[in-house]
């Protein structure tokens, strides 16, 4: 059985979709599973949370914890990062604070932009310190990165070490489930190719029985229905004929003509929530504290329990609309629901044999033809026993391309 280590495994909830995931595969239940964090407290929730995710599930894997990654790493197959380096504080904050000082906002600050190149410079030290180490402990291993910037991130790797490595991200599989609700067509029943870049790459086919579903987004668009939280890549879709990938909160930092200083109108009518990352890291910090008291709560303590856990979320700047189900998430901890993430995906196609298609961050090597070699491209990848196997593109649409392109330039520097 595969031994699995999970680097920044005290991102709880994260951890535990992804160990559901994995322990889910009956040909996976035996796994050794390793969790790596360098606080204490976190990582012993995230053990505990792992153990009763395998009583769930019937499951039998080897589980241990370790503040030491090299010992967490040593003789793995697979590898899995998740960690923010200097956390949201001092880490996050900064980056969005010193910005607003001189009138740059931002909405996630992740990616691109001063807030995506600061996170870079403090990630890739740590991440190339890592697969130094995976070089000399695990060097078969297999890296599924989840890390952002990921463009960035993944270049770094690339260029700097012999690690196997992927970046992975929900936004292609995530947002085909959008459009899908959007047009009312089962996802199930849509086929698509996307590709470009992390957080822009664009659905250059999107299709059911062969049948073009764009004239249908366009619709959407044109009766107004666009939902109210996705305004900016509904625009980017008139303007450019493709639709993106990554969402409208994102998208908006990539470009230069949402958010601007001598601009609020713009703001308001794309509804676009600055400091969103920062509301986001409130809440998550604020509910894994209650995650952590959900594990150790009977029966008896659970009413005020979540009465409490609703004061907090909304002190914290959950809208009352989202309420019941951020209380239905809270409530649902404990259920082991298959995520949409592909870490488990790889992991067990690579174990089986068993074919299947995923998108991934790597290296461009004539992948796409009219983007610059070796820079970070999302394509789709073939994955089975023989590894994962980009597939080739060809040529994007030349207006896609350049807008790549400017994206490209800052993660290359």
């Amino acid at each position: 059985m595969p031994k699995i280590t999970m680097i920044g495994a005290g991102s709880t909830v994260f951890a535990k979709n992804l160990i559901g995931d994995i322990l889910g595969y009956p040909e996976l239940a035996e796994s050794e599973l390793v969790l790596h964090d360098i606080d204490q407290e976190r990582l012993d929730t995230s053990e505990v949370v792992a153990h009763r995710v395998a009583n769930a599930l019937g499951a039998k894997p080897k589980i241990s914890a370790t503040l030491d990654r090299r010992e967490a790493l040593d003789g793995a197959d697979y590898a899995i990062t998740m960690i923010q380096v200097a956390g949201y504080k001092p880490g996050t904050t900064t980056d969005f604070d010193i910005p607003k000082k001189y009138g740059l906002r931002q909405t996630i600050a992740d990616t691109l932009g001063i807030g995506g190149i600061m996170r870079g410079l403090r990630t890739i030290p740590v991440l190339l310190e890592m697969c130094r180490d995976m070089e000399e402990l695990c060097p078969d291993a297999t890296l599924l990165q989840y890390v952002n910037p990921m463009a960035m991130n993944c270049m770094a790797i690339n260029r700097a070490t012999s690690i196997n490595t992927v970046g992975l991200c929900h936004s292609v599989q995530g947002t085909a489930m959008q459009l899908a609700r959007d047009i009312k067509v089962p996802y199930e029943d849509i086929n698509y190719i996307a590709a470009g870049i992390n957080h822009m790459a664009f659905y250059l086919r999107f299709e059911k029985d062969g049948q073009d579903l764009y004239p249908q987004i366009r619709q959407v668009l044109e009766r107004g229905d666009a939902p109210d939280w996705n305004l900016v890549r509904y625009e980017m879709f008139k303007r450019l004929g493709y639709f993106v990938t990554e969402s409208s909160e994102h998208f908006a930092e990539y470009v230069p003509w949402f958010i601007k200083r001598d601009r609020p109108d713009l703001i308001e009518q794309f509804n676009i929530p600055l400091d969103e990352y920062l509301r986001r890291c409130e809440v998550q910090i604020t509910a894994w504290e209650f995650v952590r008291q959900r594990l150790e709560a009977t029966a008896a303590d659970m009413a005020g329990l979540t009465q409490r856990f609703s004061e907090a979320m909304r002190t914290a700047g959950v809208a009352e609309e989202h309420m019941p189900l951020v209380v239905q998430s809270f409530h649902e901890i404990d259920e082991i629901k298959q995520s949409h993430e592909y870490g488990s995906l790889i992991i067990h196609s690579m174990e089986t044999g068993t074919p299947r298609v995923v998108y991934g961050n790597v290296s461009n090597d004539g992948l796409i033809d009219n983007l610059p070699a070796d820079c970070c491209v999302e394509v789709p990848c073939l994955v089975d026993q023989n590894g994962i196997q980009p597939t080739k593109i060809g040529t994007l649409p030349p207006h896609l391309a350049a807008l790549m392109q400017t994206n490209i330039n800052v993660q290359e520097l």
